[in-house]
């Protein structure tokens, strides 16, 4: 019996399982984090994410691609972050050091209770979290808007608050990472978190409650800008 490589199996996918990639993979499996990829779920702008069993559970697989990221445009996001202020301008660093980042993002983040997938596990340019969904992943806000919007946006508004209490801001908020599980919002998509105390974090604050409102004012709610930005900070 032959065992299709994975670049047989995903033939659409090039720049993703190089060597370093497979190597990676193994070393999750052999640890037991998941047996085996068994379908793409989406191309990102740096990524591509893949479903994965473990038993007769899914997972999530997030996969950095090494080949063709925009590592400079990753430096000029992560350098700002008092984490990585060490981190020189090199691509296998970067992209490592961004991965491990969104790794650690998703661990305050549920610490704080947050409603975002769990991480189970990085290595390298790797990360697994929990699988969000039933039969189905759940699909992100864009595809399918809330039936009740008034309702979600306050849920969402108020994970946005525990997010910042917890001393992290997304940074790239908007309905491509918000998934509609059952009409209550979960956050994913952590890569450009940051903390609060990063000398852009304010700003990027800014842009997430933007992008969150221009959303839902499609779906007919308005809110003030300063007064979501007053409520998720708890300033005055």
């Amino acid at each position: 019996m032959t065992t299709l490589t994975y670049q047989e199996r995903f033939k659409t996918l090039q720049g993703v399982f190089d060597e370093f990639t497979n190597r990676t993979i193994f070393t999750l499996q052999s640890k037991g984090v998941f047996d085996e990829l068994v379908s793409p779920l989406k191309v990102g702008k740096e990524s591509n994410v893949f479903v994965a069993v473990k038993g007769e559970e899914r997972v999530i697989v997030k996969i950095y691609r090494m080949q063709n990221c925009d590592f400079k445009r990753m430096f000029g996001y992560i350098k700002k972050d008092p984490r990585y202020e060490f981190l020189k301008s090199q691509r296998r660093q970067i992209i490592l050091s961004w991965t491990q980042r969104e790794y650690k993002n998703l661990l305050r983040a549920d610490r704080g209770k947050v409603r975002v997938p769990k991480a189970l596990a990085w290595r390298n340019h790797i990360i697994v979290e929990e699988f969000i969904g039933g039969e189905e992943a759940a699909p992100p806000l864009k595809d399918a808007p809330p039936k009740d919007p008034a309702a979600f946006l306050e849920d969402l508004l108020k994970e946005m608050r525990k997010m910042y209490k917890g001393g992290l801001i997304h940074g790239d908020l908007s309905s491509f990472n918000i998934l509609n599980l059952d009409e209550k919002p979960v956050i994913i998509d952590f890569s450009q978190g940051t903390l609060i105390k990063s000398p852009n974090s304010q700003e990027l604050l800014e842009r997430d409650i933007t992008n969150v409102l221009r959303f839902f004012e499609k779906q007919g709610i308005h809110k003030d800008k300063e007064k979501v930005f007053k409520r998720i900070t708890g300033s005055k």
